[in-house]
């Protein structure tokens, strides 16, 4: 995601209803005697109450300190007039149009739409098809053909049987015979989803028209969703240094052995597992869905593990060695949990027509804009030949400015749709009538027109979306303040941040670290005769063949510097040369052997530098919003205020 948008994320959030206990009007603070509202401040501070991390700015003083400070880089931003610039108007336009799209809508349809949605995701259905290929634009009689191609497979594979059809007549060209196996909603096109859904099992559909052209569907069972699996996973990634595969392959193969010989899962993910998110946490992962993961591979063992308990053997992925444990079967989640994805999902489908159409007859009824268009035939009678060719003008006699249409309180004139006409030329092979070249042109004119004139009312209209924008705007216009005075200053005030580093050398420190081998074990006794055979100066490979066999492994070595906060190292190891003494960790025993200490060293300014500059970032901006708070000066109203403090405290 744009490091813009991750900015001004803060601002454009949805808001919870405050009932408010202040008058709008009521003056919280001025900042150079430009008033903010109380009911500003109450509606930003509820909104992003749950995203501060830092508890003391939920105190409302501490968060009045962030808001008037914000205020202040908004009113320097507006003297130095970027909220004038072309690239901000742009952004801040492409965004009110996408953020619009998610109000202009008909809800009632969408809803219908959502509903039919999950009932399809909750079922799979396993299917064949037969499609005759056919353009799109097909020709009224190439489309009679394909048709009549189609029925006659029907009536064959009625009496034949469809799966002896279908392989018969595949060619690959322009014929396809398809076994679709299992599938779901939203993984074919809509009308192709609702023949096969609609149709009972063990019947074949009637003909019906996709893009693609024309198929019948034979449907051979229906099953209810997989639905959710909550796995655990030991993961060993697949190191660029061993090519051979050798060392990952081995490593993953004696933590299975362990698993075997009765060690937990959970235990050895805590050791072992190189997925760092999830080890800590016994190798639990997020849960997962059919259809989710990017691995077949993964997914095929996840979901072919039957009862909770399972554990899979080793497998190989792209990303490295994994096993599987199956912690929890879910079946697919409820309606309302699935809702906001599903609707997002119905808009971006095929589906997402039938929403437009009702939108648009809605738009049609608001506005007051008739059916009739009594207009056309005038300009269906200045079309010609020449609109095949992509060269037709409007003509010199074009009565231009005749009122056409009015949408609200704009008129659109004849000017406006001669122009669309001659703007939508396309080459036409089916050289359809002019009549319904004009009358397919005009629904697609009035239509763009219809939710042009909402967008750009949508503020007016929409009190929600009007503050949504407006923090947008705001948040945009701060994140253009910030990157050109402090950011990109600070980048490239090279002599300022190595003076910053140098006042602040004690910040940036190497922790101290070892070089050492722990040895990992179930059984605390085997990890005795470890800790004999390494003080007997045995090396650690001689040692595994000792303790180890091909059919057991009792303990795994891990080698390499580690800070004190590795996952093999027990809490609060103390760093001490030679052999430790055996620790309980992570439910099993660990032995330490420390060959060498790497004592904690000074961090050059180079290898300091991202942090040196971020920490000089935030040096900079305090020096700056304390400049700005004596150009602006901030007044607050303490009584407004001590209202304030009671609503939110009410509220709570």
């Amino acid at each position: 995601m744009n490091i813009k948008y991750i900015f001004v994320l803060f601002f454009t959030l949805f808001l919870p209803q405050v009932k408010a206990q202040t008058s709008k009007e009521d003056v919280l603070f001025t900042v150079d005697s430009e008033p903010v509202t109380a009911s500003e401040f109450i509606r930003v501070y509820n909104k992003n109450l749950d995203l501060v991390q830092d508890e003391s700015q939920k105190d409302v003083d501490e968060y009045l300190k962030l808001f008037t400070n914000y205020k202040l880089k908004l009113k320097e931003a507006r003297a130095l007039k970027l909220d004038e610039k072309p690239s901000y108007i742009r952004e801040l336009s492409n965004y009110k149009k996408q953020l619009a799209n998610s109000y202009i809508t008909d809800n009632k349809v969408t809803d219908e739409l959502v509903e039919e949605a999950y009932n399809r995701v909750s079922y799979d259905v396993k299917a064949s098809h037969i499609l005759i290929k056919l353009p799109e634009h097909a020709s009224p009689s190439d489309t009679l053909v394909a048709y009549n191609d189609i029925i006659k497979l029907r009536d064959r594979a009625l009496a034949e049987g469809f799966e002896k059809v279908r392989e018969e007549v595949h060619n690959g060209q322009t014929i396809y015979g398809e076994d679709l196996d299992w599938f779901s909603g939203f993984k074919m096109v809509y009308k192709f989803e609702n023949a096969a859904y609609n149709t009972p099992v063990g019947e074949i559909s009637m003909p019906f028209r996709t893009r693609f052209g024309y198929h019948i569907v034979s449907v051979q069972d229906k099953r209810k969703s997989r639905g959710e699996r909550t796995v655990a996973h030991i993961m060993i990634f697949q190191k660029k240094e061993d090519a051979n595969q050798e060392q990952s392959a081995e490593r993953i193969q004696d933590i299975y052995k362990k698993l075997q010989q009765g060690e937990t899962f959970e235990t050895l993910a805590k050791q072992f597992s190189e997925d760092k998110s999830t080890a800590s946490n016994g190798g639990r992962l997020t849960p997962i869905s059919s259809g989710q993961l990017n691995s077949k591979e993964f997914e095929d063992t996840v979901f072919g593990l039957e009862e909770v308990g399972d554990i899979s053997e080793p497998i190989k992925t792209e990303y490295g060695w994994h096993i599987i444990k199956l912690l929890n079967k879910k079946p697919i989640a409820s309606f309302e949990d699935m809702r906001p994805e599903l609707e997002q999902m119905v808009k971006r489908d095929e589906r997402s027509k039938l929403i437009d159409e009702a939108l648009y007859a809605k738009l049609r009824a608001k506005y007051g804009v008739s059916e009739e268009q009594p207009a056309l035939p005038y300009f269906v009678g200045l079309l010609n030949d020449d609109y095949y060719k992509l060269s037709w003008k409007l003509p010199v006699a074009f009565e231009a400015n005749k009122p056409l249409v009015k949408i609200g309180d704009e008129q659109l004139l004849f000017v406006d749709f001669g122009n669309f006409l001659v703007k939508n030329q396309h080459y036409n092979r089916s050289a359809d009538t002019f009549e319904n070249i004009v009358n397919q042109a005009y629904e697609s004119f009035l239509n763009t027109n219809l939710v042009k004139y909402q967008e750009e009312h949508l503020e007016e209209e929409d009190e929600d979306f009007a503050h949504i924008v407006g923090e947008y705007r705001d948040g945009l216009l701060l994140f253009d303040l910030m990157e050109s005075t402090i950011w990109d200053a600070a980048k490239t005030d090279s002599l300022g941040v190595r003076n910053f580093y140098e006042s602040h050398k004690a910040k940036y420190i190497a922790p101290e670290k070892i070089d050492a081998v722990v040895a990992s074990s179930a059984q605390q006794k085997t990890l005795k005769k470890v800790s004999k055979l390494i003080e007997q100066g045995m090396s650690v490979e001689d040692i595994k063949a000792l303790v180890n066999s091909n059919d057991k492994i009792d303990v795994i070595f891990t080698e390499e510097i580690m800070d004190a906060g590795h996952q093999v190292l027990p809490e609060n190891f103390e760093f001490k040369k030679g052999v430790s003494k055996i620790y309980k960790h992570n439910d099993a025993f660990v032995l330490v052997n420390v060959k060498d200490i790497i004592p904690e060293t000074q961090r050059t300014f180079e290898e300091s530098k991202g942090l040196v500059l971020s920490d000089y970032q935030t040096y900079k901006e305090e020096q700056w919003v304390a400049e700005l708070a004596a150009k602006y000066p901030v007044e607050v109203n303490q009584e407004v205020l001590n209202q304030v403090k009671s609503q939110l405290k009410l509220n709570k």
